[in-house]
């Protein structure tokens, strides 16, 4: 057991190392068994993070992400959180302004993260397969940029539903 979460370590590592390395715009952490964002990639990312356009934490154990993740990639222009186990964002997911798409797929979402219908630049919004009963449409129409919301495989709709903006 400790030789597979020292593995997990290392391959986080070595990833967020390739990262800083390349200048890449884009952190892949997908499918490393992190139940949280490690704090140390806070550290080792700091003089990147305004670069950081696109992080993928697909497959994953997450249950919640904190304020400070969101507050430190506020430079973020997709976020790829599929198959997790949230069902809630923080409040400070207000801060990711230039955010255009966001795939929340897979998770435990009871609620619609009414939060998202602030950001300005969103697009795409993806809470396929949750457990969503309720969508704030209003506000979803008055969102400027927003062209598609898909709540496919959630209790509003047991057949599932595409939103598309505008003229749905």
């Amino acid at each position: 057991m400790l030789r597979k979460m020292g593995e997990a370590v290392a391959r986080v590592a070595r990833k967020v190392n390739e990262t800083v390395e390349s200048g890449s715009d884009t952190l892949d952490l997908a499918e490393c068994k992190l139940v949280s964002f490690p704090i140390g990639i806070y550290k080792v990312l700091r003089n990147v993070t305004d670069q950081i356009h696109l992080i993928t934490l697909a497959n994953n154990e997450l249950k919640s992400l904190t304020s400070k993740f969101m507050t430190t990639f506020c430079q973020l222009r997709e976020l790829r959180l599929e198959g997790n186990f949230l069902h809630r964002l923080p409040n400070e997911v207000n801060t990711l302004q230039h955010l255009k798409a966001i795939d929340l797929s897979r998770n435990q979402f009871h609620d619609f993260p009414e939060q998202l219908t602030t950001l300005p630049a969103l697009e795409t919004i993806n809470l396929e397969e949750n457990e969503i009963v309720d969508v704030p449409v209003e506000k979803l129409a008055a969102m400027p940029a927003l062209r598609s919301v898909n709540l496919r495989f959630n209790p509003l709709n047991a057949e599932g539903t595409d939103l598309t903006w505008p003229g749905c």
